[in-house]
């Protein structure tokens, strides 16, 4: 039994002692968990990672005596401010709009924003803490952070969520800068707010620059950045697949959400040959046997775009599939799960589904969208899981490249992006793989994704001293 020493600080206490790796990385999750109290999605993140950080920290002590996982799991800055602005009623509304810029160990801080009920300083830390690892994964010079606010853009008009935006960046706009902090989309932030929140942006500081990324092609976006996190998905689960002496083509693939990535990844699917069998909404889910493909793809961004959030329309255009009210696609049967509308949808009971209906493979699309009991259900039954910080970088890797095309003053065209997105596809798995081997933990790319992103945030952070 290997026992080491250890030093922590906690509230101007110096805790010292010997004990097991293991119960040292306990502490650090108690001591995130006293921290933030009553945020049970960044307690899953911070244990889901530290957890997997154990034979990292037994090879470098020297993390521990430096204090580098304290400092790791507290964010840099966590801004929390007003947003005041007036509905179509003339009637003033308040929300709460946040930014957490996590980590700039590696580069300044990249992460997109959320606008929606539920989010709270929560949600928002959980997002800026996987969004550390995810974003140095991608090989590019990107920190950490994550924000946005408990607004709610469906059902508001074109007029409020102007307002709101317009807002919203009005307290952000000090706080964000092309080289400290690119803003990009998220839940409940797509094109148009990008553009409203922008073009505000430009008003305050008088300059045009490449702060916010997922901007409109006319004012300095990518092409193909609508797709990229879907596409990114897909390249990621076919090298996972391949890996595992298996291919995309003939696979039926049962998909979570309708938004932009699963769009994207709907649209990929089909180009490698895969069977689409499978949409969600909060509304429920839709099976068609048929195959999702061609026009009902195209239908996904229609019901998108309605601004009405359900999916219960599509069995009215096309009769043959079905439509089940309030329930989650994970009980069909299928080869491939691919979960792309939010955190945690995936529960122990929708694990358990899974694996009886006889799948390998499951690809996280969406932000930590399985819970650690269900992902540990997962992996214990055998079932290759992809996590989200690995598998769904192919978003942040086109902002990236977002940023160098604006900072270029040149475009780069869409298969010129598409042959960019792939290749850090393929690096991120082949780098998660590499990790796991390497630490002895056969092909965990759980394991694997935390290990490779933290190893070379952890480097920067020691190289630039106690900051």
């Amino acid at each position: 039994m290997l026992m080491f020493r250890y030093t922590i600080t906690y509230n101007n206490y110096i805790i010292k002692g010997e004990k097991e790796m293991a119960s040292i990385v306990q502490q650090y999750i108690d001591i995130a968990k006293k921290r933030n109290p009553g945020e049970p999605e960044f307690h899953q993140t911070i244990e889901e990672v530290l957890v997997s950080l154990e034979p990292v920290l037994e090879r470098n002590p020297e993390y521990i005596e430096t204090g580098l996982i304290e400092r790791l799991i507290e964010p840099e800055r966590m801004i929390s401010f007003r947003v005041t602005w007036v509905d179509d009623c003339g009637k003033v509304q308040v929300n709460r709009g946040f930014r957490c810029q996590f980590n700039s160990a590696i580069g300044p801080y990249k992460g997109g924003l959320r606008f929606a009920p539920s989010v709270y300083p929560g949600i928002i830390k959980f997002l800026g803490f996987e969004q550390i690892f995810k974003n140095s994964l991608t090989g590019l010079p990107i920190g950490g952070g994550k924000g946005g606010s408990d607004f709610d853009p469906n059902g508001k008009s074109d007029g409020e969520i102007m307002r709101f935006c317009q807002a919203f960046m009005t307290e952000l706009y000090r706080h964000i800068g092309p080289e400290t902090d690119v803003p990009a989309g998220d839940l409940g932030v797509g094109a148009k707010e990008i553009g409203y929140m922008y073009g505000q942006y430009k008003r305050l500081v008088n300059r045009f620059e490449g702060v916010l990324t997922g901007k409109g092609l006319s004012y300095g976006g990518l092409a193909g950045r609508t797709e990229a996190t879907g596409y990114g998905i897909v390249f990621f689960a076919k090298n996972m697949l391949e890996a595992n002496g298996e291919k995309m083509a003939g696979k039926t693939v049962a998909i979570s959400g309708f938004g932009n990535v699963a769009w994207g990844t709907a649209s990929k699917l089909n180009q490698l040959g895969a069977k689409l069998i499978t949409i969600s909404g909060p509304d429920g889910y839709i099976l068609d046997e048929d195959g999702i493909s061609g026009e009902k793809v195209d239908f996904m961004l229609e019901l998108r775009a309605s601004g009405k959030n359900v999916v219960a329309p599509y069995v009215e255009k096309f009769p043959n599939a079905k439509f089940f009210k309030d329930e989650k696609p994970w009980n069909v049967k299928a080869d491939l799960y691919i979960p792309c509308a939010t955190q945690n949808e995936i529960q122990l009971e929708d694990a358990k589904n899974i694996v009886a209906n006889g799948a390998k493979f499951v690809c996280e699309g969406a932000n930590m969208p399985t819970t650690n009991e269900a992902l540990e259900f997962l992996i214990e039954k055998g079932i290759v899981v992809g996590p989200s910080k690995a598998a769904n970088a192919g978003g942040v890797a086109c902002s990236c490249i977002e940023m160098g095309q604006n900072a270029g003053k040149t475009v780069f065209s869409p298969a010129q992006v598409y042959e960019q997105l792939e290749a850090i596809m393929v690096n991120i798995h082949k780098s998660a793989a590499d990790a796991a081997e390497r630490y002895g933990l056969g092909y965990d790319l759980v394991k694997g994704a935390n290990i490779a992103g933290f190893e070379k945030v952890a480097e920067a952070m020691m190289a630039q001293g106690v900051v």
